[in-house]
């Protein structure tokens, strides 16, 4: 009977030249959340000629398949398509050119900013070598590609689409995610491994005025201003040095000419918190402090605070994380494999295990040229190699790419095997 090591031995490499062209032409063929049309139409594609019977169209763009394979647990394995608006900047010879009109109708470029290509090509590299190995297991696997995880609403958007009546209940849902660390490593832990995020859009309103007759104004940028000072001392004053929060004002906008003081302005922020009570107590106090400033001001009128997203904890169950660890220090060496912090990044991941109750594990893998991340860290610049969600961010192919589907084989061979 094969096992997971000699499966990826012996039939993942053959695969690599296909998966490598996959990756590089979702790569160059990045689509903003809810528009990933092209992206899952190659996903279906490859589902279905290797087997699997496929679902489209599920909250948006959603893909789901299912291989039945005899009795025994049904494995649920998730990767997320969307790219992001950004200008990409990595030099590389398949690099986006590619624009989009966003949700606003403004014509954007377009990249995978957080290595959701890699993710698609991961899903579908083992999907097609568990397809090709059925000896080896028993059970219903079941690969998702999910839409608009950028946004926070593609999970959601799944499970409003039936996602839950329409397929079956999983015993367990596996999720990866390509982060800055040395290509070929992964890392992991039980209990919490990504933030809740929460980004809120707020407007101000003041009185416009000339520039040169502040006194006939309430100046909506002064009020703005003192807001984005004032809310950094959530976190410094307000927060215990032994919890974490991260308050990050991203956007200020107001007026567009240096004579003419504005009406208002806008302010969009973003929160990560790692604990449900501590969640409560920085949106509680964003709300204070912006009804204070303008009512400091003299505001005319309250200002408008709307919720952009939201993200909600990502929580691994302890026993299922325990037997994924294990088996990936089985299979890939316990110097390959390491326990992380939780991240302050956000996931919508958790939905699934949420809505279905069932236990759920994300993981991360590495995808930093390992020379490169080695003389970073000796230099003290790790903090220095672009990350997720930079112009410049994009994980080298190899190891990246044959350890992302050796890591769903062999998790998925923990429930699966024979």
């Amino acid at each position: 009977m094969a096992t997971p090591a000699n499966l990826v031995e012996s039939h993942i490499q053959p695969l690599l030249p296909e998966l490598e062209r996959i990756y590089k032409d979702i790569h160059a063929h990045p689509e903003l959340s809810m528009q990933e049309a092209r992206t899952a139409g190659v996903a279906a594609d490859r589902l279905r000629q290797a087997g699997y019977d496929v679902t489209g169209g599920i909250g948006g763009t959603g893909v789901v398949g299912i291989l039945r394979n005899g009795d025994g647990p049904t494995v649920m394995l998730r990767a997320d398509m969307d790219a992001l608006p950004v200008q990409e900047q990595t030099g590389l010879p398949y690099a986006s050119t590619q624009t989009a009109k966003d949700t606003a109708g403004k014509t954007v470029p377009v990249m995978h900013a957080c290595g959701h290509d890699m993710h698609v090509t991961w899903l579908i590299g083992a999907a097609t070598l568990l397809a090709n190995t059925k000896d080896a297991w028993h059970g219903t696997l079941m690969p998702v590609f999910q839409p608009a995880e950028e946004i926070g609403t593609g999970a959601r958007a799944m499970l409003d689409g039936g996602l839950l009546a329409r397929f079956p209940k999983p015993d367990i849902i596996l999720g990866q995610h390509v982060m800055v660390g040395p290509a070929g490593s992964i890392g992991g832990r039980a209990g919490v491994i990504t933030s809740a995020g929460d980004s809120l859009h707020i407007r101000m309103f003041g009185r416009g005025a000339h520039g040169s007759m502040p006194q006939a104004s309430i100046d909506p940028v002064v009020m703005a201003a003192a807001t984005v000072l004032r809310l950094q001392g959530i976190v410094s004053r307000e927060i215990a040095a032994s919890e974490a929060a991260v308050v990050t004002v991203g956007s200020l906008q107001a007026g567009d000419k240096e004579n003419v003081i504005p009406d208002e302005a806008v302010i969009k922020l973003n929160v990560r918190t790692f604990d449900a009570e501590v969640r409560t107590r920085v949106l509680a106090a964003i709300t204070r402090i912006v009804n204070a400033e303008a009512a400091a001001s003299g505001a005319p009128k309250p200002p408008e605070i709307t919720p952009l997203d939201s993200y909600s904890l990502v929580t691994n169950d302890a026993d299922a994380t325990r037997r994924v660890l294990d088996t990936f220090r089985e299979h890939f060496g316990s110097d390959r494999v390491r326990e992380v912090k939780p991240t302050s990044a956000s996931e919508d991941f958790g939905a699934f295990g949420a809505a279905w109750k069932t236990p759920s594990v994300f993981w991360f893998v590495g995808g930093t040229d390992p020379d490169r991340y080695a003389e970073a860290k000796r230099a003290g610049r790790v903090r220095e190699l672009p990350t997720n969600h930079h112009p410049a961010f994009a994980p080298i192919l190899h190891p990246t790419l044959e350890t992302g589907v050796a890591a769903l084989i062999v998790a998925s061979h923990a429930w699966l095997a024979a």
